[in-house]
């Protein structure tokens, strides 16, 4: 076995076992890891290593090193999906088993951007609706919502009373919003939408960037949903 093999397997001897510790519940969510000088010590390992070790379980998202203040197990998610899947936000938060809401921030009338010309091409819209809202699952803040929609084809009095804008949509103009294409960005602190999710400083939101299409090919509904990273995963299901 070459050095950099056995190194390799060192840090993941130390992935594997700071995994199982969380398991266990020695270390809890949320809880502060010991010092890098204790840690290494109890897993009997060189601090390198077990630094390579936090490194990976940062990317798994597993735990958050916080610069000059320590490292924190997160919060497991609580929904975990296939991106793969396309379904409403409402319909998520029911197959978790959780009471979906929503908390309605407005709805404007705007002028179109650039951009969102682009994205309703080749429909030629001057006039969309953009609805803001928090969804919530059992009460708790999860996804920050911004939708964009042609005001024509939606009932805007009755945004604010239902949480499925798909339902609206199906119910209302009698499209059925078929397939989407999906753009997924990790970012930082938000600076307004971060505390209306109650999300500390060093948590991560992840941005989902939609526009939604009938099986006709029509685009129907920009989205950009602002999850919650310790309530949400999304994984992809890849195959040969």
């Amino acid at each position: 076995m070459s050095m950099g093999s056995e190194k390799r397997d060192g840090y993941l001897q130390v992935v594997k076992q700071i995994k199982l510790d969380i398991d266990k519940g020695l270390f809890k969510e949320k809880q502060k890891l010991p010092s890098e000088f204790e840690l290494s010590k109890r897993l009997n390992v060189s601090r390198p290593i077990l630094r390579e070790a936090l490194r990976l379980l940062e990317e798994e998202n597993i735990v958050t090193r916080r610069h000059g203040v320590g490292t924190f197990v997160n919060t497991k998610p609580i929904f975990s999906f296939g991106i793969e899947q396309l379904g409403s936000i409402t319909e998520m938060i029911k197959q978790s088993g959780k009471i979906p809401g929503s908390q309605y921030i407005s709805t404007e009338l705007i002028e179109p951007t650039d951009n969102d010309k682009k994205r309703f091409a080749p429909k030629d819209i001057h006039i969309i609706a953009q609805i803001e809202r928090v969804r919530t699952a059992d009460g708790e803040p999860v996804v920050y919502c911004i939708d964009k929609v042609d005001k024509n084809i939606i009932p805007l009095d009755q945004v604010h009373t239902e949480d499925s804008l798909f339902n609206l949509l199906e119910n209302y103009s009698n499209r059925h919003i078929s397939y989407a294409v999906t753009y997924i960005e990790p970012i930082g602190y938000h600076e307004q939408i971060s505390p209306i999710l109650n999300c500390h400083p060093d948590q991560a939101l992840l941005l989902l960037k939609q526009v939604h299409y009938t099986a006709n090919d029509e685009p129907v509904l920009y989205s950009a949903n602002y999850f919650r990273s310790d309530v949400f995963s999304f994984f992809v299901v890849r195959k040969r």
